[in-house]
């Protein structure tokens, strides 16, 4: 009996499985495919998503855009490619029996894609992607989703970086790059620093928005390319090109704290040799807002303007040449409610009254030589007339900086950047830091410092996916001496780019602007004493960054970037007024600090448009 049944259970097993291989062949034999391969322009699009919009049914390309689909059923279909960073695209297609059909794809590149061309981390045009520098990159979309006044204030949004204001009162503030305070941030407009000492957050405001193609973010030193304060890490903020700009563009911004911002920007064309970008930032913000009911402004008033005008020039053979000039003024103050501007520099009403006058120029010009020579300069002046209470602080700061650079292939493996670079810093303020001793008088002594640099670089390809960043920096400070800065970066990708290890490890250092708006606060006769050879201050820092992007059947994008970081900071130089009264000392404080985290960043795209970040 038990043997009967167990043939029973065989012979039925059999003839089930029979059948399905019958119906299976069946299937097979009425099923068809469709094939082909999605490109843009004579690049292929990896992991694209095709599917077929009836059914849903779909699959993604490989790296190479090649894909396959099956198709079970006869009949008319949609077919559907999505890709982040392109338009998506369509077409009607026929299937009928086991036949295999072939259909390619052309999608055209959307303006603004995840894999953008940067800059900042190398000095050149590298991808994203390929950059052994880890660069974030930021569109004026990403600001506009959070409106602000101001650079300044959007920052906020970005993981890592902090705007900090440093006065309720005045409105100074800086910015912070993974815990290092704002002094050791630099700060950059379409390459050249113009931020330094004494200007701290103005780089960043009155930058009229609507003018910006993007903001590129490096969290790190990068003192081997760049010099002096890009300790903590830099932001460049890079401008449009004339020629690609809007003929007019408006943004007009207001809260119902009753402030205003307006951006105006307008493109003019010079014949067909020149195109010229002006902008114009309005800031107005005078409400006397006193909620904590003290007496004191909660918020500083504002009156700020300011205005932007860039060239592009057409050359022979696409030679760069352009050259930007901006121009800012403000007026703020905040104190006790009462005050007004009768009241600057008495003594019956306390306020902070600070007027500030700004201009700077910068430009790069491509030399007509066969070589791919550079030349780069900058120039910025700034003066500042402030009244705290009855403290009168009055200063000058001008810089003027260039660099020549020379960029040179060799062989297919070797990526050369060379350069010379000279800055020049000048500084005077009303206060004792600026005078010295002559006999029983004292004298105007402004603070002069030159600063020229040698710096070298070699991008050395090792294979396809394996990338090393060579960098060395030697700088002889008026002050400090010789300042020796090196870098190193290690990129290594998976062979269908969606892995990708970043290692640096660099050295930062910044020469220290020893005579800084910190004076206001000095009152009676005091005199400059260095207490020893002052050292720039220095950090070392070590990073490692991963990035993953991930591509599922339902067409969503997944990008993954964390970081984690380590930094040790030394040399650290802080004025004494303490230690004696007629005195300022300056000596570098012993010992050392250190800063360390993690970030990450996690962005979803999703095919229908919504974005998380």
């Amino acid at each position: 009996m038990k043997k009967l049944i167990s043939f029973q259970l065989s012979g039925r097993f059999w003839l089930l499985a029979l059948l399905a291989l019958f119906l299976a062949t069946i299937t097979y034999g009425q099923s068809a495919f469709i094939s082909g391969v999605v490109t843009s322009g004579n690049e292929s699009v990896p992991f694209a998503h095709v599917y077929i919009a009836e059914t849903q049914s779909g699959t993604n390309a490989d790296e190479n855009g090649n894909y396959r689909l099956q198709v079970t059923t006869s009949g008319s279909f949609t077919l559907k490619v999505t890709a982040i960073g392109y338009r998506n695209t369509q077409k009607a297609i026929d299937v009928n029996g086991n036949q295999t059909v072939s259909v390619n794809f052309e999608l055209v590149a959307l303006p603004s894609t995840l894999d953008e061309v940067v800059i900042t981390g190398t000095m050149k045009e590298v991808s994203k992607l390929d950059s052994p520098v880890p660069v974030e990159v930021y569109s004026p979309l990403f600001f506009k989703a959070n409106p602000t006044p101001s650079i300044f204030e959007s920052l906020q949004n970005v993981n890592g970086v902090r705007p900090q204001l440093n006065c309720n009162v005045c409105n100074t503030g800086d910015i912070h790059i993974n815990g290092l305070e704002g002094p050791y941030t630099m700060v950059l407009i379409d390459g050249m620093p113009i931020v330094s000492g004494l200007s701290t957050v103005y780089g960043l405001t009155g930058i009229p928005q609507s003018l910006i193609e993007r903001v590129e973010i490096v969290k790190g030193p990068a003192s081997t390319l760049y010099g002096s304060e890009a300790v903590g890490g830099l932001i460049n903020i890079i401008t449009k090109n004339a020629a690609n700009a809007p003929v007019i563009a408006a943004d007009i911004f207001s809260s119902d704290w009753g402030d205003v911002n307006a951006d105006l920007g307008f493109k003019v064309n010079a014949g067909t040799k020149a195109q010229s970008l002006i902008g114009l930032n309005y800031f107005n913000f005078q409400n006397k807002i006193d909620n904590n009911d003290d007496g004191f402004t909660d918020v500083t008033l504002q009156n700020r303007i300011s205005i932007f005008n860039k060239w592009n020039i057409n050359r022979l053979f696409n030679r760069q040449f352009s050259m930007a000039a901006r121009f800012v003024y403000e007026d703020r103050w905040g104190g006790e409610t009462r005050w007004n501007k009768s009241e600057r520099g008495k003594d019956n009403i306390y306020g902070e009254s600070i007027y500030t006058t700004r201009w700077e120029l910068f430009g790069t010009y491509q030399l007509p030589t066969t070589e791919s020579l550079k030349l780069m300069f900058s120039a910025n002046h700034h003066k500042q007339n402030s009244y705290y209470g009855t403290l009168f602080y009055e200063a000058d700061q001008s810089i003027a900086f260039g660099q020549l650079i020379w960029d040179k292939s060799i062989g297919s493996r070797n990526d050369l950047l060379a350069g010379l670079a000279m800055r020049y810093t000048y500084y005077d303020d009303n206060t004792p830091a600026t005078a010295a001793a002559n006999g029983n008088e004292t004298r105007n002594n402004p603070s002069k410092i030159f600063l020229p640099g040698i710096f070298v670089q070699n991008e050395i390809a090792i294979t396809d996916q394996q990338k090393i960043l060579l960098g060395l920096r030697y700088d002889y400070n008026s002050i400090h001496g010789s300042v020796f800065t090196p870098r190193l970066n290690y990129k290594i990708m998976s062979i269908n780019k969606l892995n990708v290890l970043r290692l640096s490890l660099g050295n930062g250092y910044r020469v220290a602007n020893v005579f800084t708006e910190d004076h206001a606060a000095l009152t009676g006769a005091r005199t400059v004493e260095f207490e020893e050879e002052l050292l720039p201050e220095s950090s070392w820092n070590a990073n490692l960054n991963f990035v993953k992007k991930i591509y599922t059947l339902k067409g969503l994008f997944i990008g993954i970037d964390a970081t984690v970081f380590h930094t040790y900071f030394n040399n650290r130089i802080i004025p004494d007024y303490l230690t004696d009264p007629n005195k300022i000392i300056y000596a570098n404080l012993s010992g050392h600090a250190v800063s360390q985290g993690a970030s990450l960043n996690l962005d979803f795209n999703f095919e229908s448009g919504l974005k998380i970040l």
